[in-house]
Formats: structure tokens, sequence, C-alpha cells
């Protein structure tokens, strides 16, 4: 009730005040007492103060007084979310703020994710079959996932800890590992990551000599340089630009190589399974989804926030998982019962080049995109790594 919280002087001591406060009952003045009644109070406010001059300017009062404390509290909830993030990302040049895009986020996952070798993944679960290496392909994304988010738990806790962004490996095996441990993380990271980027640059270079009719070594110098040079050259957003158009082609291509592989599928052919022979494939599946290289770079791109990180996390890997789920489906799907169950090894995507020729040039363009994208999230890892160890 509005009218008994002025506090003004002139309106305590006038006239009409006090004499229609004298008049007013006992259990209105107290309404703890027990013939307190909410409908006669209220019908007390609405005739006795309704010709009262004060009775408007009150009301307008407490109603902008409701409107400054809604706004107050909508810019509260706004600095709390802006604030969410570590710290700022600037420009060197320009001194201004360049926060990451979740977006280019959870495509750097999903292109360092997706690799060549998932046209692979059919050759290890052919015998297991669809539902028992798809069963086995889930659990592993699982598993992966929860590790990917255990790496961003410690690596901003790291960064709360340093009072720094660019935290990668060295810092985190420094506060959680040891010496030792640090040690023996950063020569495999190194021993890892080197070996994988030649892989890259040698099965790239491979196709593209190929298509183009170069020699070897200069395809894989014309991949190193054009590659490489973005990642070392390149800001964050001509990065995650780049990275997003290649992750583009990657879906792209893969939609129409399974609607050109599609075309003879058998769905009786997918209800096939056998779970013993899909535990061998764990391993290859589980490898398949390797992207926690690029957990610290996400974690500094998008400064510390960990529920964009999160979110870059899950939805990043699930795109590869629907991938590899749909093309072991198409490709589980065409191989036919007696070739499955064969004593002699058959590779199925070179069964599927020898029966169809327009497979083999878009599974080529699949595998170039696709080894670009994994090649630009290693070497971004392998740099932040590097940045952290001075």
């Amino acid at each position: 009730m509005g009218v008994f919280s002025i506090s003004s002087s002139s309106l305590l001591h006038s006239p009409k005040y006090c004499s229609l406060h004298s008049n007013i009952p006992t259990s209105f003045k107290n309404p703890k007492t027990s013939n307190f009644h909410p409908e006669r109070t209220q019908f007390f406010q609405n005739h006795l103060f309704a010709d009262s001059p004060l009775y408007p300017s009150v009301k307008c009062f407490s109603q902008r007084q409701e409107k400054q404390q809604l706004v107050q509290q909508v810019e509260a909830e706004q600095q709390f979310r802006d604030f969410e993030r570590l710290f700022s990302n600037l420009n060197q040049a320009t001194l201004k703020r360049e926060p990451g895009s979740l977006s280019s986020s959870i495509l750097l996952v999903a292109g360092t994710t997706v690799g060549a070798g998932i046209l692979a993944i059919p050759a290890v679960t052919q015998e297991a079959g669809f539902l028992a290496s798809a069963i086995i392909c889930i659990l592993c994304w699982i598993f992966m996932v929860v590790t990917g988010l255990l790496i961003a738990e410690v690596n901003v806790n790291t960064m709360c800890e340093l009072g720094s962004g660019g935290v990668s490996l060295v810092s985190m095996a420094k506060r959680t590992l040891g010496n030792t441990g640090v040690q023996i993380a950063c020569w495999s990271y190194i021993f890892i990551h080197y070996a994988l980027l030649v892989a890259y640059v040698a099965r790239s270079s491979d196709i593209l000599t190929n298509f183009l009719g170069i020699p070897l070594w200069e395809t894989a110098s014309l991949f190193s340089l054009l590659f490489g040079g973005l990642c070392y050259f390149g800001s964050q957003r001509i990065i995650g630009a780049v990275n997003g158009a290649l992750v583009v082609g990657i879906i792209v291509s893969f939609t129409t190589l399974v609607v050109v592989a599609g075309g003879d599928l058998h769905w009786d052919a997918l209800l096939r399974s056998n779970l013993e022979a899909a535990t061998r494939s764990i391993p290859i599946i589980a490898l398949s989804f390797v992207y926690q290289n690029v957990v610290p770079v996400i974690c500094t791109n998008l400064e510390g926030d960990l529920s964009k990180v999160r979110t870059s996390i899950v939805l990043g890997t699930s795109i590869p998982l629907a991938l590899f789920l749909v093309w072991n489906a198409v490709i589980l799907g065409t191989i036919t019962a007696p070739e499955i169950g064969s004593a002699t090894f058959v590779d199925p995507l070179q069964l599927l080049r020898s029966t169809n020729g327009v497979v083999g040039p878009i599974v080529d363009v699949f595998s170039v995109l696709a080894i670009a994208t994994s090649y630009i999230g290693f070497v971004l890892g392998l740099s932040d790594f590097l940045a952290d160890c001075n």
C-alpha cells in the first residue's frame, strides 16, 4: 500500500491525513491482528484515498520505481553474461576486442575431428555389422567428449591460476603432473603432432599429384605453404572463415558421396550385429574422434567462457559422429552377405570405387578437404603448444 510508505512531513501533518488516520479502525492499522481482512483493506484504500490529490502521484512514483528496478536488474544480468569470459582477445594493431566466434569454434572442432580416415571405418566394422559398430561408435564419442570437457576444465582453471590466456599443455602439465609428467607429455605431444602432420602432407600430395599431374614435392610444398601460411599469418577471423568454408565443402562432398553410393542400399543388411567383433574396432573408432589438441585453442579464442567451450566441444564432435554413422550405414548396407562373410578381406571403399567411376573423384575431393581441416587444427594446436613453452 503506497500511501502508508509516504514519509513527507507535509503529508504526515496535514489535517486531512491526520483525521483520516484517526478514523482508521485498529484492524487496518495493525495487519497482524486476528481480524485482519485483505478485502477490507483494499476497499479502504480504494474508496478512502481515491479522492486524494497525492494518490495518483504516489502510484506513478511506484511504477517508475518498479521500472527502474527492472532496468537495473536487466543491466546487472547483462554485465554478468559479459564477464563470464576471463579476459578479452585484443587485436594488437587496433587494440580492439575481437571475441572468438562460437560457430567458428564448433567448426574448428568438427574439422579437426573429421579426417580422411572416416572413409576407411567400414573396413574395420564390416565384420561387426552396423548395429554393433554404431553402439561402439556412440560409446567412443561419449568417452572422447568427456575427455575434451575435462581438458577444458583444467585449461580454464589454469588460466585463472596464472592470470593469463594462451594456456596449453605445458602449463596444464606443470600444474597437475609435475616435472616428470611435463617431460613425458611434451615429448609425446611433439612426436604425435609432427608424425601426423607429415602423414597429412604425404597423403594430400599424393591426391593432388594424381589430380594436377605435377611432381610430388611440388604438391607437398604447395599444400604446406598454403595452409601453414594461413595458420601463421592469418588472423583468428580469417582462419575461422577458411576452416568453415572447408567444413561446408566436406559436408557437401560427403552428401554427394552418400547419394551416389547409397543407391543400392539393402536395409536388411543393417540388422546384422556381432558384438564380439565390434570390440576389436574400438581403437580405430576412438582415434577417429581425436580433437583434444585444439581444446586449449578454443578456450583462448572464446576467452575462457566455459559454457561456450562446452557447447563447441559437444556440437563440434556431433557432426563427425553423424558422418561416421551415415557413412558406415551406407557402405555396410550396400555390401552383400557373401562378401562380408568371405575369408578374404575386401576393402569396401575400393570395391565401391571399382563398381562406380563417379565415386573416385568425389572421394579425392572429400579426402583433401578433410586433411586440410585436420591440418589446420593440428598446426594451431602445435603453435599454441610451442608458444606456451616460452
